[in-house]
């Protein structure tokens, strides 16, 4: 499946291979900003944060179709419970053009936003 190898980096809490997974155009949209993320940069910096928020993340499901894939996970911010579902959209070169994740419930999300910007906040205080 084309989702393997962004699922093998995801649970692996390793997307330094991004070059390799996402287009240079591609478009992330965030559970919690309205104005999507742009570009393979941004992408990497934003899941090399998240990798670190998560706790006891695993994938429960993998369904795709052509060029969409979506894997629903479970994990945990905190004392919140999430699930969510990470829905990726593949170019004809097979790289991920645009990835959406949606989470629930919205306490979740809302220690999911937190958490988030504490550690960029950390990741740009470290540079």
């Amino acid at each position: 499946m084309k989702s393997d190898a962004f699922r093998a980096a995801a649970e692996a809490k390793d997307f330094r291979a991004a070059e390799d997974l996402f287009a240079p155009d591609v478009t992330f949209r965030s559970p919690v900003v309205f104005k999507p993320y742009e570009g393979r940069d941004q992408v990497q910096l934003i899941l090399s944060a998240v990798v670190q928020v998560f706790e006891d993340f695993r994938y429960i499901e993998q369904v795709e179709t052509g060029d969409v894939a979506v894997l629903q996970f479970e994990t945990r911010v905190g004392d919140r419970q999430l699930q969510g579902v990470d829905i990726l959209k593949f170019a004809e070169n097979g790289a991920i053009s645009e990835l959406t994740v949606m989470v629930r419930p919205m306490s979740g999300m809302q220690s999911l936003a937190q958490a988030m910007k504490d550690r960029l906040a950390a990741m740009n205080a470290g540079k």
